[in-house]
């Protein structure tokens, strides 16, 4: 790799180590957003529970999603640990539903969030890169152009060295420049005086 000037040097290293300190600073970024959404979760929760003992059809919904969630989770960890899995499993009491509902509903809240933010950043990146290819594509385009007018530049030059070069055989080098002797008129020699 040459470079052009020292400095180019230390400005690769240095750009190098921003990006390396921006994907540190990502993490925490990362761990503080997960904290908000889980704290921002607790209250979407805790009024899922306060809506769940005012509707009794809202209860019932959450209630029948609960148990859903508890027998498959509990048909799982069985089969993971090699029990049997036809015995009876015993329903969670209300209580317990609803609490475990409420935790099912937060928790699918932040995955949702998570997910939507994610989805964002996916795009976003997607934008970006494909304004880059863009960009990238015109410059191109631009040499490309650069290039044929340079060919065909060149080509006119070679043509303009074939067209002297003929003229240089036919006239030889005193016609082509018209190099005459100031006191001599065509037709007629020089004598001396």
């Amino acid at each position: 790799m040459s470079l052009k000037y020292p400095d180019q040097a230390i400005s690769g290293t240095v750009t190098k180590q921003r990006t390396q300190k921006s994907k540190v600073m990502v993490l925490p970024l990362l761990k503080l957003g997960t904290l908000a959404l889980k704290t921002l979760s607790k209250p979407i929760a805790a009024r899922l529970k306060k809506e769940a003992g005012l509707h009794p059809k809202f209860r019932h919904l959450i209630i029948s999603m609960a148990q859903a969630n508890h027998r498959m989770t509990t048909t799982m960890q069985r089969r993971l640990y090699g029990h049997a899995t036809d015995v009876g499993i015993r329903p969670l009491n209300e209580e317990k539903a609803v609490q475990a509902a409420v935790d099912l509903l937060g928790e699918f809240f932040v995955f949702s969030v998570a997910v939507a933010a994610l989805v964002f950043e996916v795009q976003r990146s997607a934008r970006s890169e494909a304004k880059k290819e863009e960009l990238r594509r015109q410059e191109m385009e631009k040499l490309r152009q650069r290039d044929e007018a340079l060919e065909k530049e060149m080509e006119g030059l070679k043509s303009k060295i074939q067209e002297l070069e003929q003229l240089a055989r036919e006239k030889g080098l005193a016609g082509m420049f018209n190099l005459r002797h100031p006191h001599v008129k065509e037709g007629k020699t020089a004598t001396p005086a």
